[in-house]
């Protein structure tokens, strides 16, 4: 309830660009159930086609909140 995105709902999806492969603290606490898609690109080279390829990729995965696999 003390945080800036108390009102927002919590990413589903982060999309980290630039080839790195840590998220520096961004939504920390947020993004704990959230999946990450780590893409070599820069940003100013993102597109609508890298979007869909980010989506694809969250469509295909299993997502189990927490929960371990059964």
């Amino acid at each position: 309830a003390h945080l800036d995105t108390a009102n927002m709902p919590d990413p589903e999806l982060v999309i980290r660009t630039s080839g790195e492969m840590r998220f520096s603290n961004f939504l920390l606490w947020q993004s704990a159930y959230s999946e990450f898609v780590f893409l070599p690109m820069h940003w100013p080279d993102f597109d609508g086609e890298t979007l869909q390829s980010a989506l694809a990729q969250f469509a295909s995965r299993s997502r189990r909140f927490g929960g371990s696999v059964k």
